[in-house]
């Protein structure tokens, strides 16, 4: 019961933010929105923007599932903009609205995950500590939320697939060209 309130929630949230901006919406007009009482609200989350942050959740597992391995990380990538774009007026709004930090966060904390899932499937072939796995990854993961933090600020007008596709390019044998690099000290 408690996963279906918390969904019915998001949904009341997101159709909100059809109608007015997030700063100007209360958790009494989620609650009213969604047909059920504040404390209900307050037993699942602690604010309005805890409800926001599991609803960026939410849409990443969502996105992300089974697509975290050297071979689907693109598709686990334009899987994300996709969600994004599902989303847009949500994710528009929260960005404009005073809790940019939150999609950002969430950006880099989706991304982080699936590149770490492909730095790991990958270092299973070189012995680079998990330190150095770690920094490769977080490195990618600027590289990607600065791509996609970019879209956003765009409006989202650019085709994603495009955009996946050249990163993938770029991309194209850097992961075990840098964890490598890493195992042996030096670059190539």
């Amino acid at each position: 019961m408690s996963l279906v309130t918390k969904r019915a929630l998001e949904a009341s949230l997101k159709n909100l933010l059809l109608k007015k901006p997030l700063d100007k919406i209360t958790i009494n007009d989620i609650t009213e929105d969604c047909g059920i009482n504040r404390m209900t609200f307050y037993y699942h989350f602690r604010d309005i923007f805890d409800l926001v942050e599991w609803s960026c959740a939410e849409d990443a597992r969502k996105a992300l599932d089974g697509k975290k391995t050297y071979t689907t990380w693109q598709q686990g990538f334009l899987q994300i903009f996709e969600a994004v774009k599902e989303n847009k007026p949500f994710i528009m709004n929260v960005y404009r609205s005073v809790s940019r930090e939150q999609v950002e966060q969430y950006l880099y904390k989706v991304t982080y995950g699936l590149l770490m899932d492909v730095v790991n499937e990958e270092a299973s072939k070189e012995a680079v500590s998990e330190s150095d796995k770690s920094f490769i990854a977080h490195f990618y993961k600027y590289a990607f939320v600065g791509v996609m933090l970019d879209w956003i600020r765009g409006d989202m007008e650019a085709d994603p697939e495009q955009i996946v596709e050249h990163i993938s390019l770029l991309m194209h044998g850097n992961f075990s060209r840098a964890l490598k690099a890493f195992r042996t000290g030096k670059t190539e």
